[in-house]
């Protein structure tokens, strides 16, 4: 028997998943990171290891801030599963670029872990994806807002 409850795993990862779907209407990522304990441990695999909730919130901000995070307003939840035992939380969302104008979606899938520490907070996250499929449903989506119109500056420069 773990810690705490499946229930209260459920509760948290809802709770966490509401979070980010209010991010990507707000664009709060500040508050993102609240959902961490202060010595959390956030594992990307493409852009590094950052260490403590703050150091975490730094990264988040601005690498949503610049693109591709800044088109990047959605992050829907295909699967997921509980491990009460061990308080662990593994999904697979869809990194998803906003509307180029034509109704088409853009995204990549990642794979994170999160351990839960309790009180609605996370001691660690990883993300887990392959950054060629990655690069490759950017490619098609800078290309696809040229053809329409709609590619921002920042998307140019990319």
């Amino acid at each position: 028997m773990g810690k705490w409850s499946r229930e209260e795993l459920e509760e948290a990862f809802q709770a966490y998943q509401q979070d980010v779907i209010d991010v990507g209407k707000t664009w709060d990522w500040s508050s993102y990171a609240d959902h961490f304990t202060e010595d959390a441990k956030y594992v990307e695999h493409a852009l590094g290891n950052m260490e403590g909730r703050e150091n975490i919130r730094e990264w988040i901000v601005s690498t949503m801030n610049m693109f591709p995070g800044s088109e990047m307003p959605s992050y829907p939840v295909e699967w997921y599963s509980i491990d009460a035992d061990k308080g662990w939380v593994i999904f697979k969302n869809i990194n998803t670029m906003k509307d180029p104008g034509d109704g088409s979606v853009h995204g990549a899938a990642v794979i994170t872990v999160l351990e839960y520490a309790g009180d609605d907070k996370w001691s660690y996250e990883e993300d887990a994806y392959n950054p060629m499929n990655f690069m490759l449903m950017i490619q098609q989506y800078i290309q696809r807002s040229h053809e329409l119109g709609t590619i921002s500056d920042d998307a140019k420069a990319f």
